[in-house]
């Protein structure tokens, strides 16, 4: 005979208390990722306590408890952004995401913006473009490479200063001159 899964019982506050907490001890996570987390299993399990769910409620308290903190998440996420060499569009449209509250989410996009170039040359280095390259590119990979960085979240002046940059020219003269 076939095993068919058994379908889980409707949540209520004590239940979702406790997917709360499970949660929260094994992700590092934001007080709006946790409430969205919280939505998502109301949405699926469906809801029987007696008064309405309140996810953002629960996602205050465990902040109050010290189980959330939204600040130390986003600077951890912003520092493995950075090694990753994003930039800071695509660093402050994930914190947004992550449901930072805005006025933190600036001041780390700042903290990137100071080191454009670096996470910009990290990229390249990751992606082996511009001085890291094999070969130069032509025109049409060029025009691909470009789009990479966009889509990284770096701007398109530092973007075309690297990629126009030929391969084994060394990118630390654009952090020396400070040219963003």
């Amino acid at each position: 005979m076939p095993h068919t899964p058994r379908a889980k019982p409707p949540l209520d506050a004590g239940s979702l208390e406790r997917l709360a907490l499970r949660y929260v001890e094994r992700f590092a996570t934001s007080r709006g990722k946790l409430a969205a987390y919280l939505d998502r299993k109301i949405r699926e399990r469906g809801w029987s306590g007696d008064a309405g769910p309140a996810p953002a409620d629960i996602a205050e308290r465990m902040a109050a408890r010290g189980y959330v903190d939204d600040r130390l998440f986003a600077e951890a996420r912003v520092r493995s952004m950075a090694r990753r060499g994003l930039g800071a569009r695509r660093v402050s449209m994930a914190l947004r995401q992550d449901g930072i509250a805005s006025d933190d989410a600036e001041d780390l996009a700042e903290a990137i913006e100071a080191d454009a170039v670096a996470s910009a040359i990290t990229f390249a280095r990751r992606r082996r473009l511009g001085p890291y390259a094999a070969e130069p590119a032509d025109r049409e990979l060029k025009h691909k490479q470009l789009s990479a960085f966009l889509r990284a979240g770096h701007s398109p002046q530092i973007a075309l200063r690297i990629l126009n940059m030929l391969p084994g020219e060394d990118p630390a003269r654009l952090l020396e001159a400070g040219q963003a």
